[in-house]
C-alpha cells in the first residue's frame, strides 16, 4: 500500500475589530480568484508556529504573534493530495498604519466581517476557510501550549 502525497499547512485567523483579513489571490490549480487566510506550507527545518509568522509577514505585510490554535483541519484534494493544516489565532489590539503583502501571488487584502465574507462574489478558496472562522466564532480556541516545541534528534 503506497502512503498519500502529505502536505502540512498552516493558516492564520487573523480576527480585529468585526473582521476578517482575507487574502485575495488566484488558485494555481483552476486559474480563478478566491479568498484565503493567509497560509501556506511550512518549510524544511520549521516549526508550525514559525511557519504561521512567516507566511502572515509575507502575505500582509504584517508582523504578529498568534494568541491561539484552533487545531488542525484535513482536506483531501481531487488530484489526491492530503493536506493537513493547523489553523491559528491572531487578535491583535492595533495594527500598523501601513503594510502591504510581501508576496507577489496576493492581490488584494480584504476585511470582511462574516456576512460580508458569505455575500462576497468571490469563493473561498476551500471549505476549510470557512471552518476555521465558524471555530473561532464558536470560541474553540486552544492555548499555544498545547504545542510543544520540536525535539531535536541527534543521530
Amino acid at each position: 500500500m503506497s502512503r498519500p502525497l502529505l502536505h502540512l499547512t498552516v493558516a492564520a485567523v487573523l480576527y480585529f475589530q468585526g473582521r476578517y483579513l482575507l487574502v485575495e489571490e488566484k488558485d494555481k490549480s483552476s486559474g480563478r480568484l478566491v479568498l484565503n487566510q493567509p497560509a501556506g506550507h511550512v518549510e524544511e527545518n520549521e516549526d508550525v508556529i514559525s511557519a504561521i509568522k512567516r507566511e502572515l509577514q509575507e502575505e500582509t505585510g504584517l508582523s504578529l504573534e498568534p494568541d491561539a490554535w484552533l487545531g488542525i483541519s484535513q482536506l483531501k484534494a481531487a488530484n489526491g493530495h492530503f493536506y493537513v493544516r493547523v489553523n491559528f489565532v491572531f487578535t491583535p489590539t492595533k495594527l500598523p498604519v501601513v503594510y502591504q503583502p510581501q508576496d507577489s501571488d496576493i492581490l488584494a487584502l480584504h476585511w470582511l466581517s462574516l456576512a460580508e465574507l458569505n455575500a462576497h462574489p468571490l469563493p473561498v478558496r476551500s471549505q476549510l476557510v470557512l471552518d476555521a472562522i465558524t471555530q473561532f466564532e464558536q470560541k474553540q480556541l486552544l492555548p499555544l501550549s498545547q504545542i510543544k516545541n520540536p525535539i531535536i534528534h541527534s543521530d
